[in-house]
């Protein structure tokens, strides 16, 4: 099926009542829409409508093994949507306290309310309040919590702005509401509070813009393993084909390990665009963009993630080569998706 896919601005206070009037509408009628979050847009649809719910799996080309996160407009809904294990509960209030509204999805038991189709059957929901107040107020007036992956096709790059999703998903959906481009730029990290002793223990299934650092003083932090295969998955987004362009993408670990082929044409994802990290004289390269120009910064590096990768995408060479970044803090999930990028291309 196909719609003419309205794109409305927020940008004056006038527009942007007309845009979430007109996002509450649909999802109220059981549609989809893209809406902003401060990570990326998601498309979303009413998290307890299992019929709306399933639109979602068909504007995206997403398998229906993938779980998919549950939006809440405050964190007094968790008891909508989830039971809290009372061995965890306090840890569980410190964090929210702390983190929400903000980029931190939770693994709990999930309420029967919930379709099993958001879970994949599985017997947790992933929750969390995000910090976008256009994207919770929307929440607040559909009075329903809402399911919203990234607002793009299956495994290909997620969207940080309006104009990305229209080139994802153009004639699949009714309405983008366009809030300019996401804070972040990184999906929201994704843990599980488990029982331990002396320490709880914080289990980071998907890096994101919460960190191991920052989560450290509620437990004992561990990584899921990055094993990963196509099959039902623990958490969403976690699938091998999961950000990955649709040009061949590889992580270059040492520039050493760089043989250019004659008549390819290669782009570069720079971290810093520094001579000194050995990877802009490797080739002429056809275009190299920098993530953190000169400084090297993860934050800055973070937001511009996603819009490099796409941009890079669209150039139509033969290969992009992506620079390592420092694996601490927020390059731990870019390296996390560098390295499911390249591993589909290389599978």
């Amino acid at each position: 099926m196909s719609y003419v896919t309205a794109v409305l601005p927020t940008d004056q206070p006038p527009l942007l009542h007309q845009a979430v009037d007109e996002a509450v509408r649909l999802l109220r009628e059981g549609e989809v829409v893209a809406l902003p979050t401060e990570t990326v847009y998601g498309l979303a649809a009413n998290a307890l409508d299992a019929e709306a719910v399933a639109k979602i799996f068909e504007a995206k080309e997403r398998p229906t093994f993938d779980p998919l996160i549950v939006h809440l407009a405050s964190k007094e809904q968790i008891d909508l949507v989830a039971d809290v294990p009372p061995e965890i509960a306090l840890t569980l209030k410190k964090m929210v306290e702390r983190f929400w509204p903000g980029p931190l999805t939770i693994l709990l038991p999930k309420k029967p309310i919930v379709p099993d189709l958001v879970t994949a059957g599985l017997p947790t929901v992933a929750v969390r309040v995000s910090s976008n107040a256009i994207f919770r107020r929307i929440i607040s007036d559909l009075g329903k919590p809402i399911a919203a992956p990234s607002a793009n096709r299956f495994g290909s790059i997620s969207p940080t702005s309006a104009s990305a999703v229209l080139a994802e998903l153009n004639g699949r959906i009714h309405l983008i509401v366009d809030a300019g481009a996401c804070m972040f730029g990184l999906e929201s990290t994704i843990i599980k509070i488990e029982p331990g002793s002396p320490k709880m223990f914080i289990t980071i299934v998907r890096p994101g813009p919460i960190t191991a650092e920052d989560l450290k003083v509620y437990g004992k932090v561990r990584y899921a393993s990055r094993t990963v295969v196509d099959e039902a998955s623990a958490a969403p987004g976690q699938l091998a084909s999961h950000y990955a362009p649709k040009t061949p993408l590889r992580l270059l670990e040492r520039p050493s390990d760089f043989i250019p082929e004659e008549g390819k044409r290669y782009a570069l994802m720079s971290y810093r665009g520094e001579e000194k990290d050995g990877y802009l004289n490797l080739c002429e390269w056809e275009e190299v963009m920098m993530l953190s120009p000169g400084n090297g910064k993860l934050p800055e590096a973070a937001v511009r993630f996603f819009y490099v990768l796409r941009t890079l995408d669209m150039l139509g060479v033969d290969e992009i080569i992506a620079e390592p970044l420092h694996e601490h803090g927020m390059g731990v999930a870019m390296m996390d998706k560098l390295r499911r990028a390249s591993g589909r291309h290389s599978s």
